[in-house]
């Protein structure tokens, strides 16, 4: 199998001050570095509005990551965010399909 490149994007507790975020961030993170994969990119965009409430928020914080790694480690990255009662929607692209 070969590495892969993905685009994370989720949506997290609107209450997490920027420390609690980072940090909720950098342990998941780990998932991708401790299977020898990569982290190229971390955008923190903060506290957004929602299009639309979710599980009774209006408002959550965004987070975007670029990265790359095995499908067997993406799939267990989302699959462990999706656990967390802090993050409310996540979705992961791969961004190297033509």
């Amino acid at each position: 199998m070969s590495a892969h490149k993905y685009e994370l994007m989720f949506i997290a507790d609107p209450e997490l001050d920027e420390r609690g975020l980072k940090k909720l961030t950098d342990q998941y993170l780990e998932i991708v570095t401790n299977e020898g994969g990569s982290v190229e990119n971390i955008d923190i965009w903060g506290r957004r509005k929602l299009a639309y409430e979710i599980a009774g928020k209006t408002e959550g914080n965004y987070v975007v990551v670029n990265y790359t790694c095995e499908p067997a480690t993406s799939a267990e990255l989302d699959r462990v965010l999706n656990l967390n009662e802090s993050v409310i929607r996540t979705k992961i692209l791969r961004k190297d399909v033509k």
